[in-house]
């Protein structure tokens, strides 16, 4: 740290007066020597810990690995929660909550004595949720995630989160009985640790170590491993020289780092969920990022990771094969080389010694395993402001596609129809959800991978043409076009998509369109019906008030930027 700089938690504790006296006598009362509080780092352990978020169960013992890292290193550390978004229980989503959390964050990093923070984070939402916060305040940070469970065993077959898609058409279809469910169950969340496949928990697990938020390797260690353990407590260790070199957030998250999440993500496949958290993390720390700059940087980035549920293995081999360096290094030629990382070193002298293990589970450039890009942004008079989909995940087939749209108005609407004889839908159709976006749902669930109707599975119809205003989990797959924006309860095009209308779906183009003139949408558009209020108190009112949309990082408007580290009123 620089020698003119004091600690923040000076301010706390070094002082003198009635002041000082409250600070430091209540944190006594914790069998807390006086000569822990002076000229030491104190850092706060942000801990998302909860056991309703089940994919951060162990996170209390993570954070006795990163607090003997702070004590080894010379610093003080303090461990404090902060709301847990569990993806699995959350009703009714927890996307609805990621921006809540943030607040939480941010508030608890700002009003106490934290010279520099670790991030415990894991399952989908407590990433970028605990990373926006820490943003607004910026402090010396670093990220250390939980890690991914074991690959699951059923039958001789390693089975992860995405088959849950596959098993739910089984169930549907009568192919498998409850019974054999129970069984599936237990052997497919058999460890510690977020989902093994690269859904999202892992796509924000491998964003942080591109960002350059988390020390190499950080991605793809198990839960279950004890290095994951070594790495919390070499992270607790790292974080104390980022307090004495003042190496904040900011002077790691410039625009070059944003560009090589962006390829990264790409290139392992990651969730389409990445774009949403990205756009609102850039938001946060005042790096200007738009939803069209993703295209260009990602559509000639083809799959390296073979990895489901774009490709076959689990995140389990992603480690063993030599984890997210190996991709790094694949890279090498696209990425920005001297982006700056907590470690104090360049993105490029972290991979340089990286060695792959296994080439069928992480390839190169040159031999790709997929050169399908892993995100295409789309445009059109769908979606004005843009819509995103994973060609990856994808049918190749559907690639250029037009068909009949089969609109829902809602979930409701969907459910109540998706599996009906009565259903007029085809092969060829396009499925339409809307009202599932930031305002309309609200919160933006995961049901954009819709079901097939019944119907079309009873022929053998895995795929089709599906598209809302929502997201789809990272760990689904298809040809589900996502995040539709302006979303349909804010008044897009998208709502004005009706039952019947020719829809054309161009991946080469980047295109999305609807063969309906400007004044047949906006004549449309004038004859919908306001909706009845989704809530007339608490978070859920100020959220649907003030969320962005989609294409913006679905933040809040005023939460966007920060208010820095300092206090505002400073008295007792």
């Amino acid at each position: 740290m620089p020698e003119d700089k004091k600690l923040r938690s000076a301010e706390w504790f070094g002082r003198k007066g009635k002041d000082g006296f409250i600070y430091r006598a209540w944190m006594k009362n914790q069998g807390i020597p006086e000569y822990e509080f002076k000229n030491k780092p104190i850092i706060g352990i942000c801990n998302t810990w909860s056991e309703l978020t089940p994919c951060n169960a162990h996170f209390r013992d993570l954070a006795e690995s990163v607090k003997r890292g702070v004590l080894e290193a010379g610093g003080f550390p303090v461990e404090f929660p902060v709301m847990s978004l569990g993806e699995t229980l959350m009703k009714p989503t927890a996307m609805l909550y990621r921006n809540l959390a943030s607040m939480d964050v941010e508030e608890s990093i700002r009003a106490n004595p934290l010279d520099g923070v670790v991030l415990l984070c894991g399952c989908d939402k407590t990433t970028p949720s605990l990373v926006m916060g820490a943003c607004s305040v910026d402090l010396p940070t670093i990220v250390v995630s939980g890690g991914p469970m074991l690959t699951g065993r059923h039958r001789g077959a390693s089975i992860g989160t995405s088959d849950i898609w596959r098993y739910h058409d089984d169930i549907r279809s009568g192919k498998i009985m409850d019974e054999e469910l129970l069984t599936i169950e237990a052997a497919m969340c058999r460890s510690l640790g977020h989902c093994a496949v690269m859904g999202t928990a892992s796509s924000m697990a491998c964003m942080v170590e591109s960002l350059g938020l988390s020390l190499p390797g950080n991605a793809a260690i198990p839960a279950a491993d004890s290095r994951r353990k070594v790495l919390a407590q070499l992270s607790g260790l790292r974080v104390v020289d980022m307090v004495r070199e003042d190496m904040k957030l900011s002077d790691i998250l410039k625009r070059e780092a944003f560009e090589n999440a962006i390829r990264v993500n790409s290139a392992i496949g990651g969730s389409t969920n990445f774009v949403i958290h990205l756009l609102a993390i850039a938001g946060r720390i005042g790096v200007p990022l738009k939803l069209l700059d993703f295209d260009p940087l990602a559509a000639n980035v083809p799959l390296l990771a073979n990895i489901q549920p774009a490709g076959k293995y689990f995140m389990e081999d992603m480690f063993y094969a030599g984890g997210l360096p190996v991709v790094l290094k694949a890279l090498d030629s696209l990425l920005h080389r001297d982006a700056m990382t907590v470690n104090g070193k360049t993105i490029a002298e972290n991979y340089e010694k990286a060695e792959c293990y296994n080439d069928d589970v992480l390839a190169t450039l040159d031999k790709p395993f997929n050169s399908v890009p892993g995100l295409a942004i789309l445009s059109g008079n769908v979606c004005e402001a843009g819509a995103v989909i994973k060609p990856s995940a994808a049918s190749a087939h559907l690639m250029v596609h037009t068909g009949k749209a089969v609109v829902f108005e809602n979930i409701d609407d969907y459910k109540a129809r998706i599996d009906s004889d009565e259903l007029e839908v085809d092969e060829t159709s396009v499925l339409v959800l809307k009202n599932v976006g930031p305002k309309g749902y609200p919160g933006m669930p995961e049901v954009g991978n819709m079901g097939i109707p019944k119907k079309l599975l009873d022929k053998g119809i895995t795929d089709m043409v599906r598209i809302s205003d929502g997201r789809m989990s990272g760990t689904g797959f298809g040809t589900v076009v996502l995040h539709a924006s302006p979303e349909a309860a804010a008044g897009g095009n998208f709502s004005a998509i009706q039952t019947g209308d020719l829809v054309t779906l161009n991946v080469p183009n980047r295109s999305l369109t609807v063969n309906l003139t400007e004044t047949e949408l906006a004549e449309r558009k004038r004859n919908l019906k306001p909706g009845e209020p989704v809530a007339t108190r608490g978070y859920v009112k100020l959220y649907i008030e003030h969320v962005e949309q989609a294409h913006l990082g679905a933040d809040m408007d005023f939460l966007r930027g920060g208010s820095g580290s300092k206090v505002s009123k400073d008295s007792h």
